[in-house]
């Protein structure tokens, strides 16, 4: 099933007694929303990539190795709010929903992931909703990532809009660490004694890996005193 047969059964089963020529339309509302938050997440990247370019013109390094960005898929935005128990809008998907838009910002060391995100913190244009701190106060399970949400507008042809964009900014390090464990977690699925082995091995390896992104910082330091 494609993404538009699924918006269009899940509209049908919030709303079944409505025409379907104004299911049409709220399933072309859905594809204003996902333009909307697809153009801000396009905002945030090239302001991104602005201040990579000025970092790298004025201390001759780039801050920033690698920047990625998603947009909830149609299954993910239509579950989310049905285990709200909210109905299938797009209404409110944007009014209840932060992480439908994602940027994922990929640094060299901690200082840099501070710097970004007091550089778009500072941004005159975007309007910052929320904050939390995963590598001061790591999870229980040892996920370290600097994560943000930021309300970011839009200029369409109708007016001004905002969308809210989720941020997420980790070392090269700690990306290495979330995405082996996410896939390493999926693979134990359904074995709760390699789970929980599983579970404190990755926590070690967290420790080891903030470890090394300390001494990583603490080198680049001591070079630049040179």
């Amino acid at each position: 099933m494609d993404d538009k047969e699924f918006y269009l059964d899940a509209i049908r089963d919030v709303i079944p007694e409505t025409k379907e020529t104004q299911i049409q339309n709220v399933f072309y509302s859905f594809l204003e929303m996902e333009h909307l938050y697809d153009s801000a997440i396009e905002l945030v990247k090239t302001q991104l990539s602005i201040f990579d370019s000025e970092f790298s013109m004025r201390f001759q390094r780039n801050p920033i190795h690698n920047i990625e960005s998603r947009i909830k898929t149609p299954q993910s935005i239509v579950g989310k709010l049905q285990r709200k128990g909210i109905p299938v809008t797009p209404e409110n998907a944007q009014r209840c929903l932060t992480d439908i838009a994602g940027v994922r910002v990929i640094c060299c060391y901690i200082d840099d992931i501070y710097a970004i995100a007091d550089l778009l913190t500072k941004h005159s244009a975007f309007s910052l909703k929320k904050i939390k701190d995963y590598i001061q106060n790591p999870k229980p399970n040892g996920y370290r990532s600097f994560h943000m949400i930021l309300e970011v507008p839009v200029y369409m042809s109708t007016g001004k809009k905002f969308a809210p964009v989720e941020i997420q900014i980790r070392t090269i390090a700690m990306d290495f660490w979330a995405s082996l464990e996410h896939q390493l977690h999926y693979k134990s699925t359904g074995n709760a004694t390699v789970a929980a082995t599983l579970t404190d091995e990755l926590k070690n390896c967290a420790e080891t890996i903030a470890e090394t992104d300390r001494k990583m910082q603490d080198m680049f330091k001591q070079i630049n005193m040179l």
